[in-house]
């Protein structure tokens, strides 16, 4: 039974380490320390192997707990209670917080403050300007990025994607500009490595 709660331990470590890149943004906002969101990113090639041997991992562990017991004959009437590390419960809380930290992704958007008012821009001081953006992996990241560029003044819309790596900002040039929004992404430990205007 020890080498089971082994194996449970095993998949919840290897669901935690395939979502590290997507949890880390987060921890950083609420830590405070934007600058390590990145930290993480290298492991995102690996977090479909990861969450493939997670999988297959608490599965075995399911197998290996539900599967049916050789009956030993004996004359013994002593059955032991068995610990909570034993138990199909531990099991069961391993498997859902593995659930939660694999989907963490699909959700993370509820950690981050992305209310801030969008600014009317007059006219004649629009501009619009696409960040091309090293680093970003998932929406976790784009989340915290689009966080870091609404916390500046004269902010209209932001558009980040992952996918295309940039983000597109509308702004105020009367009271932001490029540089300004570069260094907060390059505050979030993401790289804007190409900037121009729309």
């Amino acid at each position: 039974m020890k080498s089971n709660n082994k194996i449970a331990g095993v998949g919840l470590l290897t669901a935690i380490a395939a979502s590290l890149c997507c949890i880390t943004p987060v921890i950083a906002i609420i830590a405070g320390t934007s600058g390590l969101a990145s930290t993480f990113s290298w492991m995102e090639p690996a977090r479909p192997y990861l969450i493939g041997f997670t999988i297959l991992t608490l599965g075995f562990a399911w197998y290996q707990k539900l599967k049916p017991q050789k009956e030993v004959d004996c004359n013994c009437d002593t059955e032991e209670k068995k610990s909570f590390m034993q138990t199909k419960l531990l099991l069961g809380l391993i498997t859902v917080f593995a659930a939660i930290m694999l989907t963490f992704p699909y959700y993370s958007h509820v950690f981050y403050d992305n209310n801030a008012s969008v600014n009317a821009i007059e006219e004649g001081n629009a501009q619009k300007s696409e960040f091309t953006i090293e680093g970003m992996t998932c929406a976790s990241c784009e989340e915290h990025v689009t966080h870091e560029i609404l916390q500046l003044d004269g902010i209209g819309n932001v558009d980040v994607s992952y996918d295309n790596g940039n983000a597109i900002v509308e702004f105020d040039k009367s009271k932001t500009n490029q540089k300004e929004i570069k260094e907060a992404i390059n505050s979030t430990g993401y790289s804007v490595t190409e900037t121009k205007n729309l």
